[in-house]
């Protein structure tokens, strides 16, 4: 595991974090769940790409929810 995976973990695990507390005081399962999401995947993926894609594509789906995209 390389420095930029640990970097880039915490950055999303941070994200992750903050969904799930505004997940909980709003109550929105959307968030909740995307909070999780955010805060375990990096435990499981190595590629530097691979976490970086999936961070940003798990980051977007609230915003996405909220734009009316899906």
């Amino acid at each position: 595991m390389t420095a930029t995976v640990l970097f880039l973990g915490l950055i999303f695990g941070s994200v992750g974090t903050v969904y799930f507390i505004y997940g909980k005081k709003q109550q929105d399962a959307l968030f909740l769940v995307t909070g999780i999401a955010l805060a375990i995947y990096p435990y499981f993926f190595t590629n530097v790409f691979l976490v970086l894609i999936i961070g940003v594509a798990l980051s977007m789906v609230p915003v996405a929810r909220a734009k009316g995209w899906f």
